[in-house]
């Protein structure tokens, strides 16, 4: 099968996950510019949606964990949102270097116009956004540029119903347990979606392994896994053949892909 757009870079992909929340505070600008800095076009992210409709870039569906505010996302409109503190509860070798300086919870469509180059890779948490996403993509003319992805089935069910043209689905647990059923008993099988992002393991399963790193690349579509740290498991995983990897350690990876290709100067991490 021919690989969606967003999908059709050169392989493996290095994505940086939340931006990278283990080098500046997760999923605001100061951590996506970080990512794009260090040459990343690949950028993964969550969605929630305000009371007034705005989808934002953060991952739970309250603000307590991320900012200086409580409560739930949804109880915000943007305006009140866009008064707190994102950078409040980042902390780095026990430094809050970034309360106070003005970080806020971004929206979707200022991640997407500050970085007209960029993919995302988008994790819907919560219900009733689907309509807004596909509003925003058709309206930004996103289509080749998102990989839309959900722990909820359901959720991608509704997004698949109400999009009218192609866009990259990265597979729900349905399915991957039935990619997973199918490598393991060569049973016929045909993809539902145009990429399988998986952890190396869950709940003591193992996902990631040569049998469906071999089943994967046979029904072409790329395997990415997630969220990977450590430039020793990064390597393994490379060297098993995954087609990308997603990191809160964006410079680890970057240094690593650049040395695996020769090239300790080379910028971009994905080859995109």
């Amino acid at each position: 099968m021919s690989l969606p757009s967003a999908l059709g870079h050169e392989h493996p992909i290095g994505m940086a996950h939340r931006g990278s929340g283990l080098l500046w505070p997760e999923n605001t600008m100061v951590a996506f510019q970080g990512a794009v800095d260090l040459g990343y076009r690949y950028l993964e992210t969550d969605l929630q949606i305000t009371r007034d409709g705005i989808l934002v870039t953060i991952h739970d569906d309250t603000v307590d964990r991320t900012t200086d505010g409580t409560g739930f996302v949804s109880d915000y409109s943007l305006e009140e949102l866009r008064t707190l503190d994102a950078g409040y509860r980042f902390e780095r070798d026990g430094d809050y270097r970034h309360r106070g300086q003005g970080v806020q919870v971004p929206t979707l469509e200022e991640l997407a116009t500050t970085y007209p180059d960029g993919v995302f890779t988008l994790d819907l948490k919560s219900d009733g956004m689907e309509a807004a996403l596909v509003e925003l993509i058709r309206r930004l003319d996103l289509w080749d540029r998102v990989i839309v992805g959900s722990f909820s089935g359901s959720r991608l069910r509704r997004f698949r119903s109400l999009v009218d043209r192609p866009v990259a689905i990265s597979a729900g647990p349905a399915e991957i347990l039935r990619f997973l059923t199918a490598a393991r008993t060569n049973l016929p099988y045909r993809p539902r979606a145009d990429s399988f992002q998986v952890p190396v393991k869950d709940r003591g399963i193992t996902i990631v392994a040569p049998r469906t790193v071999r089943a994967a690349k046979r029904l072409g579509v790329p395997l990415i896994v997630w969220t990977i740290n450590h430039p020793a498991e990064m390597e393994e995983l490379l060297d098993l053949g995954v087609d990308g990897l997603i990191t809160d350690r964006p410079d680890l990876l970057r240094t690593l892909l650049a040395e695996r290709r020769g090239n300790t100067n080379r910028k971009e991490p994905h080859g995109g």
